[in-house]
């Protein structure tokens, strides 16, 4: 008997992505120089609405201490972070979106790439 291949923190950015573009939104990889432990993702959606966001996979997915201290320090600025780890993650990320599209009545935009 074989063991279950685990879900890549791979897979899980690609489903993040997808799904944000297809509520509108943007969803940047961010690659920091010298800034070990930053955010994976920016993510930009309608309202607007931004969110840094980390991706770990389902499994054995761990916050090192870098990207602990870069959660605290952005959260205590009151920017909203996002620690994505499976599609739940996701969902619940993408239905306060859409509570909040609802109480300000900000319309759907469509989704842009800005890649040529």
């Amino acid at each position: 008997m074989g063991k279950t291949p685990s879900v890549k923190e791979a897979a899980v950015e690609r489903e993040l992505r997808e799904r944000v573009l297809a509520h509108g939104g943007v969803c940047e990889k961010i690659m920091v120089i010298g800034r070990r432990g930053f955010f994976d993702r920016l993510i930009v959606l309608p309202g607007p609405r931004i969110v840094f966001a980390e991706v770990k996979r389902p499994r054995g997915g761990r916050v090192s201490a870098h990207q602990r201290k870069y959660i605290d320090d952005f959260k205590a600025r009151g920017v909203e972070v996002a620690i994505v780890k499976k599609s739940e993650d996701i969902d619940a990320l993408l239905k306060k979106q859409r509570a909040a599209s609802r109480n300000t009545g900000s319309p759907r935009s469509e989704p842009r790439s800005y890649r040529s």
